[in-house]
């Protein structure tokens, strides 16, 4: 068994397409019926869809997944991702742990949460 994908509800999933390709560079390779497969395996799909297939609302910030993602220039990221999306709702600023790997945790347009960490042996683990 292999896993395909991941996908995630979003409200408005032309906005949270152009997010996407912007702060992590994730291309659309197929678009359709309200779904946006991405490069790396993410898919989005329109809330109302969810909401239609499951006959359940959807929960935002509900804190129970997180999309990870691994970045060597992580101050480089942080800073693209304040200048694209100035508003951005942090759950954990720019911090150094303490094996020396860098992490910032925030949500997506939708209150997704993603965190963002350096590579392990980028701090030399």
């Amino acid at each position: 068994m292999k896993l395909k994908n991941i996908l995630i509800a979003v409200n408005n999933i032309e906005a949270a397409k152009q997010f996407y390709g912007r702060v992590f560079g994730l291309i659309p390779i197929l678009e359709a019926e309200g779904n946006i497969v991405l490069t790396e395996g993410l898919v989005l799909q329109e809330k109302c869809i969810w909401e239609s297939e499951l006959g359940k609302g959807c929960t935002f910030k509900n804190h129970c997944s997180e999309l990870y993602f691994e970045e060597r220039n992580i101050e480089e990221f942080v800073e693209k991702l304040e200048e694209y999306y100035p508003e951005t709702e942090y759950v954990t600023v720019l911090t150094v742990c303490d094996k020396g790997q860098k992490l910032v945790r925030f949500y997506d347009l939708d209150g997704n949460l993603i965190e963002v960490r350096t590579p392990r042996e980028a701090a030399g683990l």
